[in-house]
């Protein structure tokens, strides 16, 4: 295991160094996506045409199939009465901490919301129905409930769809139904996978058709809202979860490999380290190994840190800088000292900066109120991390008088007859003329 890892260490000394960095990204890249013309990717669109197809019937077979859960589409969905009694059964411990982080993201989302602000020009209006993904192969995930459900609450949402795959006791974890029934969500389906995004997209007797889908998860759950893009909104490519850790001499080596161990652990996982120190690259490597020895799940961790992971020394912060916007990675964190808020100024692509040592992406992940679903595989370069923002439309407001349309209507007449389109010209003359 020790020396395997050793090769985990990349440096702008090396002849290939940019090619091994273009390799490790795109190994981040492709763990996200199916090629088009892989099996993975003809199998998910049969997927989603025989939910089409077939409905509810397809629906059981693909549950059946993937997560070993016989059920009958009245099954489907989970009755408030075990919700309420997850709710019951919850920790109490637990269930203020979890209020607590409601309170954090509800008072965040609150802040940032644009829907709040009124302009005669634009009426903002809730997507009146959502479909949230919550995954729950690896590990329960609570937290995602709170990180999309809420963000749509304070957007006026009234309706939200959960689906998360029946992986306990053939039903969903009591956890993530009891933060369910504390945010009034009642309508919670035990399915998963891409069949659940193509019902969600395309709806079926027994789940009636969103409008928008959100949520993180793993290939097959993101390559579906890719493909269901277009008769339904989605948030954006959100998945397997990807770490990059911006680091300097004052760094502390084991913080940072605590914090490469946190991502990869979700199996899939990157964590990828950029740094101008060889010394404090050697002492994360050093830290990663002692490390990763006592984890419970250390044989697949060391997998997906040779997969998708990496430490890279370069020849300055500069160039880190450069490389770090080309990643545009998922969590972008930044533990250089006195430097760290400087660096983050020159930062384009990320999905969530986390600025100074004692800003860990478990932060974020829970409590901060910034959502944790944000984008992937470099999609940081055009999509943004959810907010209450995303669970709104906008629509132009037009209002001329007479007076201002005169004022107008010689300079629509010119453009509309450079276009060629004279019957627009004319819907302006014919007001002038009366």
């Amino acid at each position: 295991m020790k020396l395997e890892l050793d090769e985990i260490i990349i440096s702008h000394k090396q002849p290939d160094f940019r090619k091994k960095l273009t390799k490790l990204r795109f190994a981040v890249v492709h763990a996200v996506r199916f090629s088009v013309d892989s099996k993975e990717n003809k199998q998910l669109r049969d997927i989603v045409e025989d939910i089409m197809k077939r409905g509810d019937a397809a629906v059981v077979e693909y549950t059946e199939r993937f997560d070993g859960v016989k059920m009958t589409p009245q099954q489907f969905r989970v009755p408030k009465e075990e919700l309420e009694k997850a709710h019951k059964q919850i920790d109490l411990q637990l269930l203020r901490s979890l209020r607590k982080a409601i309170e954090n993201v509800r008072r965040y989302q609150t802040e940032i919301f644009i829907g709040k602000f009124k302009h005669p020009g634009i009426k903002y209006t809730a997507i009146k129905r959502v479909g949230i993904c919550v995954p729950g192969a690896s590990a329960p995930l609570p937290s995602t409930v709170i990180m999309t459900a809420v963000p749509a609450q304070v957007a006026g949402v009234e309706e939200i769809a959960v689906v998360s795959p029946p992986r306990y006791e053939g039903s969903i974890h009591p956890v993530i139904l009891a933060v369910c029934y504390e945010l009034g969500i009642n309508e919670v389906y035990r399915i998963g996978g891409a069949h659940a995004i193509a019902a969600l997209a395309r709806g079926t007797k027994a789940i009636r058709k969103v409008y928008k889908i959100v949520g993180p998860g793993n290939q097959w759950v993101q390559m579906a809202k890719r493909e269901v893009f277009g008769p339904v909104d989605i948030d954006s490519i959100a998945g397997p979860s990807e770490v990059l850790i911006i680091a300097n001499d004052s760094a502390n080596p084991a913080w940072i490999s605590a914090d490469m161990l946190s991502q990869v652990e979700h199996d899939p996982g990157s964590a990828i380290v950029f740094t101008d120190s060889q010394r404090l690259a050697e002492n994360i490597l050093i830290e990663v190994k002692k490390q990763v020895e006592k984890l419970n799940r250390a044989k697949a961790i060391i997998e997906c840190l040779k997969k998708f992971s990496g430490i890279a020394v370069f020849e300055d912060m500069d160039n880190v800088i450069e490389w770090a916007n080309d990643f545009a990675s998922e969590h972008l964190e930044i533990q250089c000292g006195d430097e760290s808020r400087k660096i983050a100024e020159k930062i384009e692509n990320a999905g969530a900066i986390f600025i100074g040592d004692y800003s860990p992406v478990a932060v974020g992940d829970y409590w901060a109120g910034p959502s944790h679903t944000l984008p992937t595989g470099m999609t940081a370069k055009f999509f943004s991390a959810l907010s209450a923002n995303d669970f709104i439309k906008s629509t132009s407001i037009i209002e001329y008088d007479k007076e201002n349309l005169a004022a107008s209507a010689e300079d629509i007449i010119r453009l509309a007859e450079v276009e060629g389109l004279d019957a627009h010209a004319k819907s302006i003359r014919i007001r002038q003329q009366g």
